[in-house]
C-alpha cells in the first residue's frame, strides 16, 4: 500500500505544504492508444491521465494549436564507431515499433513531426563510448520523434541531453533485440520557459537487459511518460529518476511497466526534491501484470524531499495484478520534510547549517546519481544539485 511519511495525506499545515499519496488503480487509459491524433479528444483536465497536469501552460500541444517552427530544436548525434544514425521519412517500418501512443500530446507529436532520427547498434557490438545525442531548443515548437535500437547481444550506453528553451512534443523508441544490453539517460536541463512533454517506449527482448535514468532539472512544464513492455521471456527492466523542482516549475512523470509475458523483471526508483512557492511534482507509477505474465518480479519506489515552505507533491503508485502466480509485486510512496535529526548531527560535529544540508541532499540522490555509470554525467549532476541548493540558501 502507499504510504505518506512525516506529513499527513494531504495535509496542508506545517509549513503549508501540500502531499498527496493514493493507491487508485490507473493503469487502464481513457482511450485506446492510436496514432492518429483524431482518436483522442482534447483534455479539459478531469481526465484521470491530465488532472495534475497545468493545460493551460502547455502553450498548445494539449488541443492542437501548436505549430512548428523552423528553429524550434536542433538535434546532434555524436556515436562510436559501428552505430549506424538515419534521419529517415515517416514511412520507416521501425517508427512506432516499441510503442504506440497513449495520449494526445503523443498522437500529436507522432502525426506532426516531419523526419525522424534512427540509431542502430548492430547485432553482436559493445560499444566502448556512449552515444551522445544533443537536443537543444532554439525558442520555437518543435515535434520529433527519435529510434534507438540494438540487434541481438549488443551493448550500448545512450545519453540525450536536452537543453536551451523549446516547445517540444516527442516520442521515443528503444528496441532491444535478444540478450541485448542498453542504458539509456535521459537529461531535461531546459531553460526556465521551455515545455517538454514526451512518450518513450521500450520494448524489451528475449533475456535482454534495459536501464532509463530519466533526470529532470530545467523547464516551466515537463511532463515524461516512460513506458516498458516486453517481447519475449526474461527480461529485464530498470526504471530510475531524479528530479530537482524549484518554485513555479511543474515536473511530472507517468509510468507504466506492462508485464504482458512470463518471468520477467522490473525494478523502479525515483527521487525529487522540491523548493519554493507552487513547485510541483507529480510520480505516476503504474505497473500492469497480465494473466499470461506468470513468475513476474517486480517493484516500484518514489521518495520526495520538500525542503521549504508552498511546494506540493502527488505520487500515486498503482500494482494491479491478473494472476497469482508471481514471484513478488510490490510498491511504496514516502514523502518528508527536511530531517532536522540529520542536520543537528552534522551540525554537532562543526558542519556549518548550509553545508549539512548540501550533504544529506546529496546522500538522499547518491544511490540514483550512481547508477548511471559515466562519470563525467554524474559530475554534473552533483554540480547541478548543489547549484540548486545554493540557489535557495
Amino acid at each position: 500500500m502507499a504510504e505518506v511519511q512525516n506529513i499527513p495525506a494531504g495535509s496542508t499545515t506545517a509549513g503549508a505544504i501540500a502531499v498527496a499519496a493514493e493507491s487508485t488503480v490507473a493503469t487502464r487509459m481513457s482511450a485506446p492508444p492510436s496514432f492518429d491524433v483524431a482518436d483522442f479528444p482534447v483534455p479539459h483536465g478531469r481526465e484521470e491521465e491530465w488532472r495534475f497536469t497545468p493545460l493551460e501552460r502547455l502553450r498548445g500541444l494539449h488541443d492542437g494549436t501548436a505549430v512548428a517552427t523552423g528553429e524550434g530544436v536542433k538535434v546532434a548525434i555524436e556515436a562510436p564507431e559501428g552505430v549506424t544514425v538515419e534521419t529517415v521519412g515517416r514511412d520507416d517500418e521501425r517508427l512506432g515499433k516499441a510503442g504506440t501512443p497513449v495520449d494526445r500530446v503523443a498522437a500529436q507529436a507522432y502525426s506532426s513531426f516531419e523526419k525522424a532520427s534512427v540509431v542502430t547498434v548492430a547485432k553482436d557490438a559493445v560499444l566502448d563510448e556512449p552515444i551522445r545525442i544533443t537536443v537543444h531548443g532554439e525558442g520555437g515548437v518543435a515535434f520529433g520523434h527519435q529510434v534507438i535500437e540494438l540487434g541481438a547481444f549488443a551493448e550500448a550506453v545512450v545519453v540525450i541531453d536536452h537543453t536551451g528553451d523549446a516547445v517540444l512534443a516527442a516520442n521515443v523508441d528503444y528496441i532491444l533485440g535478444d540478450g541485448a544490453k542498453l542504458t539509456v539517460v535521459s537529461v531535461q536541463d531546459w531553460d526556465e520557459k521551455a515545455v517538454h512533454v514526451s512518450q518513450h517506449n521500450a520494448l524489451v527482448g528475449r533475456d535482454a537487459s534495459f536501464k532509463s535514468v530519466v533526470v529532470t532539472f530545467g523547464g516551466d512544464v515537463v511532463r515524461i511518460h516512460p513506458r516498458v513492455q516486453y517481447a519475449a521471456t526474461g527480461g529485464e527492466a530498470e526504471l530510475f529518476g531524479l528530479y530537482f523542482t524549484d518554485a513555479g516549475q511543474h515536473q511530472e512523470h507517468r509510468l507504466l511497466v506492462d508485464h504482458n509475458t512470463p518471468h520477467c523483471k522490473s525494478n523502479v526508483a525515483y527521487k525529487g526534491a522540491l523548493q519554493g512557492q507552487d513547485a510541483h511534482a507529480v510520480w505516476i507509477g503504474d505497473v500492469l501484470i497480465q494473466a499470461a505474465a506468470e513468475g513476474t518480479d517486480t517493484y516500484e519506489l518514489n521518495r520526495n524531499l520538500v525542503l521549504t515552505d508552498g511546494a506540493r507533491v502527488d505520487s500515486v503508485p498503482n500494482l494491479e495484478i491478473e494472476t497469482g502466480e508471481i514471484a513478488g509485486a510490490g510498491h511504496a510512496s514516502a514523502t518528508g520534510r527536511f530531517d532536522d535529526e540529520q542536520l543537528f548531527y552534522l551540525m554537532a560535529r562543526g558542519i556549518p547549517e548550509s553545508e549539512a544540508r548540501r550533504l544529506v541532499v546529496r546522500g538522499f540522490f547518491a544511490e540514483l546519481v550512481q547508477q548511471i555509470g559515466l562519470p563525467d554525467v554524474e559530475e554534473r549532476l552533483i554540480a547541478k544539485i548543489e547549484a540548486e541548493l545554493e540557489a535557495s540558501v
